[in-house]
């Protein structure tokens, strides 16, 4: 019995952390470089881009960073998202990705418009690439408008794990999906690279513009 009640004992201490825990009270990273309209206006459908991770990178990690972008895109739920494959977009462009910060195809944008009916086309471009410890990932991404007129989203920044704000937010985003998940054990996010690459792009595409604008509040 008393064996019984100390193993109860360590099962709770070990799924109820201390409520000051970092991954539940932070301080969190705040990512702090990106602009944006005051809303998405009229886009509804978006077609994303693979991945541009530049050399070195292997091509299975690639293709892995293009789901875990993917997913945490749809997770925001603010527009229909379309993903273009690394495949497609070598057939159809001779490239298997493209960056945001080099000279495009002429008709990229008008294929796409043309191809997927596509008010806006989003681009990420993976700067950094450490998948050892400590696990870092720069993000530059851009969305714009399918006709070319402007860039209604723009984030360039930089997570690592070595940053006790980033890895509190990597730490409590594990939580908050898996609340069974036990505080001393959310750890692993900060040695899994697709894990930490999750954290990254969910923190980046919180940051985009909301489906509409906020109400201003006028006080007297």
């Amino acid at each position: 019995m008393v064996l019984a009640l100390v193993f109860a004992g360590l099962q709770s201490g070990c799924l109820h952390p201390p409520a000051g825990d970092p991954a539940r009270v932070g301080p969190f990273f705040t990512p702090p470089n990106y602009s944006g309209d005051a809303s998405l206006g009229g886009i509804r459908r978006v077609v994303v881009l693979p991945a541009w991770v530049g050399e070195g990178t292997r091509p299975e990690s690639a293709a892995e960073l293009d789901g875990v972008f993917l997913t945490a895109l749809q997770q925001e739920k603010r527009f229909e998202v379309v993903a273009i494959s690394r495949a497609e977009c070598l057939r159809r462009f001779r490239a298997e990705a493209f960056s945001s910060a080099t000279a495009l195809p002429n008709d990229l944008f008008a294929f796409l418009q043309r191809e997927y009916a596509a008010d806006a086309v989003l681009f990420i471009d993976v700067t950094v690439y450490q998948p050892y410890k400590p696990i870092t990932l720069g993000l530059r991404s851009k969305l714009a408008a399918i006709d070319g007129s402007r860039l209604i989203w723009t984030f360039d920044n930089q997570f690592s794990a070595e940053n006790p704000a980033a890895a509190n937010g990597a730490r409590h985003r594990l939580l908050e999906r898996d609340r069974s998940v036990p505080a001393d054990l959310t750890g692993i996010v900060l040695q899994s690279p697709s894990k930490f690459a999750g954290y990254a792009a969910a923190a980046m595409f919180a940051t985009l513009p909301p489906v509409v604008a906020p109400v201003a509040v006028v006080t007297k």
